[in-house]
């Protein structure tokens, strides 16, 4: 399926975020994801499914000033 990754189209197999997260090697702490501008808990992300043309923003919180 097709989606919207940070503005960028990409093609994925993955049905959820979990799955994205891997899929993307997403580090498994210091990372924000919203679907559709809505934010998504770590803890739902087994369960959120992902949908055509979703636009998905991926935050990874970095060090330093």
């Amino acid at each position: 399926m097709k989606i919207n990754i940070n503005n960028k189209q990409h093609e994925t197999q993955a049905s959820t975020i979990s799955e994205l997260a891997t899929q993307l090697q997403l580090p498994p702490k210091g990372v924000a994801i919203a679907i559709d501008n809505q934010l998504k808990p770590r803890s739902t992300w087994d369960d959120t499914p992902l949908q055509e043309g979703a636009c998905i923003t991926i935050i990874k919180a970095a060090c330093g000033g």
